[in-house]
């Protein structure tokens, strides 16, 4: 169960189709298709993530950023999704899943990997940016630590304060520091990825990210960002949001994952 579908069944994400079969990280097997869907076979595991469908044709779909699409659909929220004997939807939007994940191991890959790894990207979008921290360490955080690891950055783990079994759990997937949430890294950070749906931790973040770091905010609700001084974002840090991802993310993520493997 993702954080996102309580967010649905409790209220937070307002104006969900109604009624609704929740549930967005989907493993299943094919057990029948349309006449034009021409990628998968009846039989074979596929996947079926957040992002369930976008028109194609609005301003965002054309600038290549699907994600924003103005008529974006999404699987548990305004389509219906997995917690269900049978599902049902768009070939275009469902992923191969590798053999060698098991259908339980699979399923957070649909949405916390999916998710992790778009905020990953925006993060390091630039070749410098070595010392990453991470906010929050639960599905995406640790799934995006492995990876982070894989392709050689340093990563800082912030934790829940006193929370000693996630931080240990941090250093065991190769964290180069962990701490709590309310203390500061041994060195400036030179990006960092919120995960922790908490507005807070936003100055916190600036405040250990060097000039011209980027705070990347993961989650698709987030509680109120409390006001903050100027001087923490000045120097040319850039505090972004993540929304949702893009079906080239997932392609790429389910190609780097199994070598690890996440």
């Amino acid at each position: 169960v993702c954080c996102t579908d309580l967010h649905v069944v409790d209220g937070v994400l307002p104006h969900p189709k109604l009624p609704l079969i929740p549930g967005h990280e989907i493993i299943g097997t094919m057990v029948e298709k349309g006449e034009q869907v021409d990628r998968f076979s009846i039989g074979q595991r596929i996947g079926i993530p957040w992002l369930g469908y976008s028109d194609g044709q609005c301003s965002y779909c054309r600038k290549d950023k699907e994600n924003l699409c103005d008529n974006v659909k999404f699987t548990g929220y305004t389509l219906d999704g997995g917690y269900a004997d049978y599902a049902v939807a768009d070939h275009r939007y469902c992923f191969s899943v590798p053999s060698s994940y098991s259908d339980a191991e699979a399923a957070p890959l649909m949405c916390a990997g999916l998710i992790g790894y778009r905020s990953y990207r925006l993060a390091t979008k630039e070749p410098d940016i070595q010392r990453l921290g991470i906010y929050g360490f639960g599905a995406a955080a640790h799934i995006i630590c492995q990876v982070a690891v894989y392709l050689g950055k340093q990563i800082y783990a912030f934790t829940r304060p006193g929370d000693n079994l996630a931080k240990d759990f941090a250093l065991r997937l190769g964290a180069k520091w962990a701490g709590g949430s309310d203390q500061m890294p041994p060195i400036s950070l030179d990006a960092a990825i919120i995960f922790a749906p908490v507005g807070s931790l936003v100055p916190a973040a600036l405040r250990a990210t060097a000039k011209g770091g980027i705070i990347v905010c993961a989650g698709i609700h987030m509680s109120d960002i409390p006001s903050f001084p100027y001087s923490i974002l000045w120097g040319e840090r850039i505090v972004r949001s993540v929304a949702n991802l893009t079906r080239r993310d997932g392609r790429k993520f389910l190609e780097v994952a199994p070598r690890l493997p996440v």
